[in-house]
């Protein structure tokens, strides 16, 4: 997955209204650029911190800038676009790099289901010795000292989206909840059980019942400490669900 043009490179002033972020670009002016990102964004909003926007040509958008990308520590990018993670894991899938969810020949997204009412990121049907796969996928970008944890604030929503996936199980169906690991530095993945810890039980709680948890990091960094222009999921990264 590669941005469509060079993403451009300024200073964060500060985020506000959740959605709303000021940047410094390197002439000295400022822009407002759109945050896509529902989140507290912990660690992902350093003072003065390096980050980089894309840049929309849609004359109707009153923001053109998005915020995609910030250095969170030297050396440490994560995306905070979390409009990406779908894209980036329906594009692994379809083209093999997740090896757990291969031979699938069908990838819908955002279709209805679950006595919730809730709407599934992917799914995926058509392979030949497998029953359906249900894909919730997560964006990971909460690090500590190499290890990242999900959520990054209390989520009731993605608490009932883990009940959903286990009354697929109970179905016969597979779930998945799929972690893109958006974060450099992120070495492991585990439950946040110091932010919430009910999501923390509900996920071991899911384990048990069945459904599988995966977790792949994406590429975001060149040799040069500077984004590569592209958020392809590249390899997998250990989940760890111990109590």
């Amino acid at each position: 997955m590669k941005f469509p043009e060079p993403l451009i490179e300024g200073r964060l002033i500060r985020r506000y209204k959740r959605f709303l972020a000021d940047v410094r670009l390197p002439d000295g002016g400022e822009v407002t650029a759109h945050c896509p990102n529902t989140g507290s964004m912990l660690g992902c909003q350093p003072p003065d911190g390096r980050v980089w926007l894309s840049r929309s040509s849609n004359p109707a958008r009153k923001l053109p800038f998005t915020w995609e990308l910030v250095e969170t520590a030297p050396g440490m990018l994560a995306c905070v676009n979390t409009a990406r993670p779908n894209a980036q894991a329906r594009e692994a899938i379809e083209g093999g790099r997740i090896h757990e969810l291969a031979g699938y020949s069908h990838v819908r997204s955002e279709v209805k289901y679950g006595e919730e009412k809730s709407r599934i990121d992917l799914l995926l049907s058509g392979h030949n010795s497998e029953p359906d796969a249900w894909v919730e996928v997560k964006n990971a970008t909460l690090e500590e000292s190499g290890q990242g944890f999900f959520p990054d604030a209390v989520t009731t929503r993605g608490q009932k989206h883990l009940r959903e996936l286990m009354a697929q199980v109970a179905l016969g169906d597979r779930a998945v909840l799929l972690f893109v690991v958006n974060h450099t530095g992120i070495e492991t993945v585990r439950p946040a059980d110091h932010i919430d810890p009910h999501y923390g039980q509900l996920l071991r709680q899911a384990c048990d019942a069945g459904v599988e948890v995966l977790a792949y990091r994406a590429n975001l960094m060149g040799e040069d400490g500077n984004p590569t222009g592209g958020l392809a999921l590249s390899e997998s990264v250990p989940v760890i669900l111990e109590i």
